[in-house]
């Protein structure tokens, strides 16, 4: 019985708000969700509800994790102020989730990969395995492919070895056959402690993550677009090798393990009497076929981001890569400028005496974002949205999700004025909220400015996107003097940061297009 009540899943819909906004009629709609279409077994749920139904049963039967700290709100929240330093307790007023639980469902649906940080015993691997069970491979084959990172770990142990009779006869390199191992063609890939893995092991293994293929021998083995999950018990990468920048820089995702509450002491009684594994009682309508993690992707895929909430993700990821003092010419006054001639950041940013240091998000980092790092938030804000029942998604789901994506990818200087503000000094420890409050202040900034109603680039940049085909020589002349006078404008007194620096940047790209268009013009005529 108490087996039974253990399986329990969610009956649906488990988020009866979903699905709101405009909806348009698309024909493959009759062969997907969200409308539930009779199949041989009955009802076949929705790929999205499934995807909850998974979330409910593990937060409320496996892995016991009562910390929401996902948040949304439907109406303004109740909050409470405890202790001496003023500790505020926020109760969401809409569905909220725990991250741990939440992140790697997501990635489990965008096929990412995922750093799962916490100390011993805090549920990583457990978190990890069920994943592994959810793509519908046993309990067996998951344990047996759990690569785990110790010390003496080879490139031969992670990935295979040469059949010794073809090493003793082969003539050539193409004639020896490779043992490559078993998990390296499976769709949820674990590596446990993979920052106990030696450096030249690390090597093998970025190639594996970040191209999708091994190599031995000059032999490759092509590996199937994977899940990962890799797990480590500290926050600073370390071990007993550090973390090669380029393994960690693949890492899209990044989720704590949170403390056990020890309040729910009687649901580990009741399991260890009765003898449960959570790993081994998944129910089997939470297991998703391998065509389901197709669609399931493809669904995600599919969400919209709205053309308000990207022009906010641009003013916030501009923030951080200008440095005024890096270089000479304009397109190198960067960070990046800094760390590629190996020379101080502090030395250099001391030096930048024209910006508000107190006002400037972007003096809290030692370096900007790179594409991956801005695709990889897309992907995750797309993912939250189609969890949560949504076409579109909304500015929620990046405030909430953006901390778990940019945790490894925003480098924080601590040194910074900033963090000697009153109420600050936290955020030095707190980097989840540090980023999250990034992102708001961000926001802030972007609405005191109106540039939803008042942003001249946009502009630019919408007739531009229209097409050259058309554009008389007239029209594009009009464009260059509308840059050229913008710029002007632009240079009269106004401080430079990063928002601004990507913009000019952006006011010289489209000048050097249209230069070269009335070149081309000229010569057709």
């Amino acid at each position: 019985m108490k087996q039974k009540l253990f399986q329990h899943v969610s009956e649906a819909p488990t988020n009866p708000a979903t699905g709101k906004g405009k909806v348009t009629f698309d024909v493959e709609d009759l062969y997907r969700g969200p409308v539930q279409v009779k199949s041989g077994d009955g009802v076949q749920t929705p790929l999205d509800e499934k995807l909850r139904q998974a979330y409910f049963w593990i937060v409320n039967q496996a892995v016991i994790s009562p910390h929401y700290d996902v948040e949304f709100n439907e109406t303004q929240p109740q909050s409470y102020v405890f202790g001496d330093q003023k500790s505020t307790l926020t109760l969401p007023t809409g569905q909220s989730y725990s991250s741990f639980i939440l992140v790697p469902l997501l990635n489990l649906a965008v096929r990412r990969r995922c750093l799962l940080l916490g100390g011993p015993g805090r549920g990583k691997t457990s978190s990890a395995t069920l994943m592994g069970i959810l793509a519908g491979y046993s309990i067996k084959e998951v344990r047996r492919a759990i690569q785990h990172g110790q010390p003496q770990m080879t490139i031969s142990d992670l990935l295979g070895n040469p059949l010794p009779a073809d090493l003793v006869s082969a003539r050539n390199m193409d004639s020896i056959a490779i043992s490559w191992r078993r998990w390296l063609s499976m769709k949820v890939k674990i590596i446990d402690e993979y920052n106990r893995i030696p450096t030249r092991t690390q090597s093998a293994l970025l190639t594996v993550l970040g191209d999708n293929y091994a190599e031995i021998l000059d032999q490759i083995y092509e590996c199937p677009e994977a899940a990962w999950y890799l797990t480590a018990n500290d926050d600073a990468g370390g071990g007993t090798y550090q973390v090669i920048e380029a393994l960690k820089d693949r890492i899209d995702v990044v989720v704590r393990c949170l403390h056990f509450n020890t309040r729910f002491l009687h649901q580990l009684l009741a399991r260890l009497e009765e003898g449960i594994r959570p790993e081994e009682a998944v129910p089997p309508q939470l297991i998703f076929k391998d065509d389901e993690l197709d669609r399931l992707h493809q669904e995600v895929m599919q969400v919209e981001i709205p053309l308000e909430l990207r022009r906010r993700i641009e003013f916030f990821a501009s923030q951080f890569e200008f440095c005024e003092q890096a270089g000479v010419q304009f397109e190198y006054k960067t960070k990046d400028t800094i760390k590629l001639a190996g020379h101080d950041y502090h030395l250099i940013a001391a030096k930048d005496t024209g910006r508000d240091k107190l006002k400037d998000l972007g003096v809290q980092t030692k370096n900007g974002l790179s594409v991956r790092c801005l695709l990889t938030l897309l992907t995750f804000a797309k993912a939250l949205a189609y969890f949560r029942g949504n076409k579109t998604a909304h500015l929620d789901d990046v405030v909430q999700i953006i901390p778990f994506v940019m945790h490894d990818k925003l480098v924080q200087d601590p040194e910074s004025p900033c963090f000697q503000q009153p109420g600050m000094e936290t955020f030095r420890l707190d980097r989840l909220s540090w980023i999250r409050y990034l992102f708001v202040q961000s926001c802030m900034e972007y609405d005191r400015l109106d540039l939803d109603h008042d942003d001249p680039v946009s502009e630019l940049m919408h007739d531009f996107n229209r097409g050259l085909d058309s554009v008389s020589e007239v029209e594009a002349r009009s464009r260059l003097v509308r840059i050229e006078r913008l710029l002007s404008d632009w240079s009269k007194g106004r401080k430079l940061y990063g928002h601004i620096y990507d913009d000019l940047v952006y006011l010289k790209y489209l000048h050097q297009r249209y230069t070269n268009y009335l070149a081309w013009l000229t010569w057709k005529s």
